[in-house]
Order: structure tokens, then C-alpha cells, then sequence
């Protein structure tokens, strides 16, 4: 597959992602706050570089930006190889996310609490990172498709 196909399908599963998580924890109280894990992450890697910590609504934009941008690159390497093994591979990329995001916490040193809260919250997260990784390869396909019509129609067209 063409890597437009897989940053495009990437983005799509990212942005899906964060969606839900966004969405979800405006709503309900046991909502994976993934969005906290990773302020606090980036809040500590700045401290241990000493540059200064931003404030909380730039801390969260820029939290938001090295996650959509972490993300859609993880999420494209659903469609590396074979396009036949693309939605296998997304909803694998998806479920491992999940788990890590789950089982890696505090082995990093960060707050569990935020997507183990509750055997709810637990669920969701790994159901969200799931539903990335199989927006990814759907839409990898979808655009892959979408430009292999495009250089049928017009053969001196390439991407």
C-alpha cells in the first residue's frame, strides 16, 4: 500500500480515537482520561529535560497535538505490507494499544488511575484503541482504493 494510504488511514484511526476519549469523559465519570495520563507525562519528560512545564490548556493542546501525531503514525503501519492483512493487523495494532495502555502505566511511572480506574474504564479503553486500529485499516483501504481508480482513470498520475 501507498503510505499516503497509511498516514491518511493512521490519522483517521487517531483522530477516531481521540474523539471517543473526548467525547466519552465529558459524559461519563468512569471515561478512560488518557488525556491526563499523557499531560502528565509530558508535564514529567519537560521537568526531567528542565524546560518549563506549560500551563494547563497549553499543556493539554500540545498533549493533544503528540497524541494525534503519535497516534496516526502507530496506527499506519496497519497497512504496511499486504493490503489483504490490513484489518487483521489494525485490529491487532488497536487491541495491543489498548493493553498497553492498560498495563504500562505504572511501569512508567504514571497514574493508572486514568484508563484503570474501574473494570469499566478498563473496557473502554481497550475498546477505544480497538475501534482506532480498525478505523485505520478501514480507512487505509478506503483511500488506497480511492487512488488506485485515480491512476486507472489517469495513468500518468502516481502517488
Amino acid at each position: 500500500m501507498r503510505i499516503l494510504s497509511a498516514i491518511g488511514g493512521g490519522l483517521a484511526g487517531a483522530t477516531a480515537l481521540n474523539l471517543l476519549h473526548e467525547v466519552t469523559r465529558r459524559f461519563d465519570k468512569d471515561a478512560p482520561r488518557m488525556d491526563l495520563m499523557g499531560m502528565d507525562a509530558l508535564s514529567k519528560g519537560l521537568n526531567k529535560a528542565g524546560q518549563p512545564v506549560p500551563e494547563d490548556d497549553n499543556l493539554y493542546k500540545l498533549t493533544l497535538a503528540g497524541d494525534i501525531i503519535s497516534n496516526t503514525f502507530y496506527y499506519s503501519l496497519a497497512a504496511a505490507g499486504r493490503k489483504k492483512y490490513v484489518l487483521p493487523k489494525g485490529t491487532a495494532l488497536g487491541l495491543l494499544a489498548g493493553l498497553g495502555a492498560l498495563f504500562l502505566p505504572q511501569q512508567l511511572g504514571l497514574n493508572p488511575v486514568h484508563s484503570n480506574k474501574t473494570l469499566k474504564t478498563q473496557l473502554l479503553t481497550t475498546s477505544f484503541y480497538l475501534f482506532g486500529g480498525i478505523i485505520a485499516s478501514y480507512a487505509a483501504k478506503k483511500i488506497e482504493e480511492r487512488l488506485n481508480k485515480q491512476t486507472d482513470n489517469h495513468p500518468y498520475l502516481w502517488v
